[in-house]
């Protein structure tokens, strides 16, 4: 589904994203502190820096590209082409044989609790106007989730079961942010940020010598510039899932845009907010999602056995679970 977005709303969410992040960049001669503001992946994207103008714009165009290439609902999309094919193999660009073989990973280490084969219940539900699919559409759809049946060939995607649906929306945004903090290094960047949306990866320092500090923010604020929560770094990621991002209300209930592979429909849980910090954006984005998902006892074993990261769970009752020997600075709830 592609969302509108007036010219108001973006620079509202602009301003609000950069609450995340105390930008500054460190100057290098023949380069400029510059800052852009894109909308891609139904979301708010600022990228910036200090850089030429040529190398921004070509990230701009980068997140274009992806767009065309992962998104869902765009006809003539890889992934739209993969999941249209009725079950044969589909010629895809490299960059989406990369992110759906990475993401099968993600879904073998989580025994399927994410699935990028979720398309198949996601499509049923509307998370703008509000709709709640019915019962039985769900239940028709939920055995065609299953992320086995996908096939990676040197140069092609097959969908094993006809009626499956790619859906790379939870893993997406950490893959580009990936590969856009490779572009501004390769091209001698030694101070940039990527934002989009949850996804946040930084690289350098700030303009006064001192690390990024990103933010969490506090899912139960009521501005978004209210943080829990900060981490200081100089390189690395910080991706934060939160069931404020996309919700709606139906007879008393609220729906929340996580959805459980298991069941077709919002996580039960009350863990209201997940953040991973590690170096790569993709882990946050493919490990935050089970963690709706899982007991605290589980979490904690997790991250035990993931010791490159670090992570902090929000949960309904505003408590706050850390891992140990963690760099996240728990905050007041005011500005980070």
């Amino acid at each position: 589904m592609r969302v509108s977005i007036t010219r108001r709303q973006l620079l509202s969410s602009a301003l609000g994203l950069g609450s995340f992040m105390l930008a500054g960049c460190a100057h290098v001669p023949g380069t400029s502190s510059l800052q852009q503001t894109v909308f891609a992946f139904n979301t708010v994207c600022v990228l910036g820096g200090t850089m030429s103008q040529d190398v921004l714009d070509t990230a701009c165009r980068m997140c274009a590209r992806y767009e065309e290439l992962f998104s869902r609902t765009l006809e003539g999309s890889d992934v739209w082409n993969v999941n249209h094919a009725g079950g044969k193999p589909v010629e895809v660009d490299y960059r989406t044989i990369d992110v759906v073989g990475r993401s099968l990973s993600y879904c073998e280490e989580s025994g399927g609790l994410f699935d990028i084969t979720i398309g198949a219940v996601s499509e049923l539900w509307d998370f703008v106007d509000g709709v709640v699919p019915a019962r039985e559409d769900i239940e028709r759809a939920l055995p065609h989730v299953d992320w086995e049946r996908v096939e990676v060939g040197d140069a092609t995607i097959t969908l094993g079961d006809a009626g499956a649906r790619l859906d790379l929306g939870g893993i997406a945004k950490g893959y580009v942010a990936d590969r856009l903090m490779e572009h501004f290094v390769r091209n001698g960047v030694l101070s940039a940020y990527v934002n989009l949306g949850g996804n946040v990866r930084v690289y350098g320092y700030k303009e006064d010598g001192t690390p990024w500090h990103v933010g969490v923010r506090d899912p139960n604020g009521t501005d978004e510039s209210q943080v829990v929560a900060r981490v200081s770094t100089t390189d690395g990621s910080l991706v934060t899932s939160g069931l404020y991002e996309r919700s709606f209300e139906r007879d008393g209930h609220t729906y929340w845009h996580i959805l459980d592979p298991r069941t077709g429909y919002p996580v039960r849980t009350n863990v209201v907010s997940a953040s991973i910090f590690s170096q790569d954006s993709i882990d946050g984005d493919g490990y935050t999602k089970p963690l709706f998902m899982i007991s605290p006892e589980e979490v904690q074993a997790f991250f035990q056995a993931h010791p490159q990261l670090q992570g902090l769970l929000v949960h309904a009752d505003g408590s706050i679970q850390t891992t140990p020997g963690s760099q996240f600075e728990l905050l007041d709830g005011s500005d980070g």
